[in-house]
Parts: structure tokens; sequence; C-alpha cells
């Protein structure tokens, strides 16, 4: 995404002058670009906090198509809901041995039930922490095979655009990349058809 030059000046040093011209003609603008600054969790109401701090956070996935993903928050991370086309689910069995790990065999990445091809307890959803396993950074969807900035035989996942780790849609990373790891899966447990819970598998504490 785009910085806005301004908001660019105030988070890194400017020369005295710049920052006087800047102050002098923000106006409104700059009223609510300094609103937007202002730490999230400082809006969080009681509940909203215990999330953030780590309770389980329940979300309805029954108007995720196919091919679709949606991002909620968990422990202040970004956790992904991809909803995996019959298209994407049978890319995965066509890639070893691509992925540096495709067995899952790091352990501590998901719990014992997503230890499976396509790491997760439907094999058609997808939950991953989005957070790349090298330095933190966010990877950005590239769910399109043969993606021209990706090479002909892209299979489709996801790309961090930090330091170019890719990852597949189960979330492994491929062989070669500065990605130690595949992406975490939390622990989730579905309450129904419709209704996912994140953060909490029903497993003894």
């Amino acid at each position: 995404m785009a910085q806005n030059p301004s908001a660019t000046c105030n988070t890194l040093p400017c020369q005295p002058s710049r920052r006087q011209l800047l102050l002098a003609t923000a106006g409104a603008g700059g009223v609510a670009a300094i609103a937007t600054a202002i730490p999230f969790v400082s809006s969080l109401t009681p509940s909203e906090r215990a999330l953030a701090a780590g309770a389980p956070v329940e979300v309805d996935i029954d108007k995720l198509k196919p091919g679709e993903m949606m991002v909620v928050e968990w422990r202040g991370k970004p956790v992904w809901i991809l909803h995996r086309s019959p298209e994407m689910l049978a890319s995965l069995a066509k890639l070893d041995p691509q992925p540096a790990d495709p067995g899952s065999e790091v352990l501590s990445q998901q719990p014992e039930y997503a230890h499976n091809p396509h790491r997760s307890l439907k094999p058609e959803y997808l939950v991953a922490v989005g957070i790349c396993t090298h330095l933190g950074c966010s990877p950005s969807s590239a769910f399109t095979p043969g993606n021209p900035a990706l090479g002909a035989d892209w299979p489709g996942g996801f790309l961090c655009p930090c330091h170019g780790s890719t990852f597949d849609l189960a979330g492994r990373v491929f062989k070669n990349k500065p990605a130690p790891t595949n992406l975490e899966v939390p622990p989730h447990q579905y309450l129904s058809d419709s209704r996912l819970r994140i953060g909490d598998d029903g497993s003894p504490a």
C-alpha cells in the first residue's frame, strides 16, 4: 500500500522547515491523520481487550465462498480463513517435493489434527496465522496460478513482500526461501458448519 507522504514525515525525522510547512498546511486532513495514529487498543471495550489478550474468537464463515479469504484478529495477530476451492485443494497434491516441509514435520507449527497434507480440520478450510516465519512480515495472497510476477509454474499461494518467501495454499513454505518453517496453524474448532472458534480446540489446557 502506498504511504501518504505527510504520514511518512510524521514518523521519520524531518527538517524543521519541512515540519513547519506541513503543520501550517495540514488543516483538517492533518487532524484526521493524527486521530488514526492513536493505538487501536485504546478504543477497545473490556471484552475486546480480552480478545486481544488471547481469548478465543468466534467467526461466522457461512458467507465465505470457495476461493475467498477473510482475516480476523486473535492475540493481536491476523488469522486467515481461506475457503479453498476444489481446484485449490487439487493443486496441493501436485506440489511434492516443492515445499520445504511437505509433511509438516515441525510439530510446533500446527496442532496434531492439522498434521495432514491440507493442514486443517476440514480440507476445504485453511486457518493460519498470517505472519511470515522469517521476520514477521505479513504475506499477501497470490492465489492465481501462473502469476506473471512469480513465474508460469506458480501454483497459487502466498508471497511475503519483505524477503520473498512463498507459501502454498496450505501455508507450507517452498524450498530455498528465507522462512524457516511453515505458517502457524492456531488451535481451532468448528462449533457448527458455519461457525468457527479460533484459539480453543477443546483440548485440556
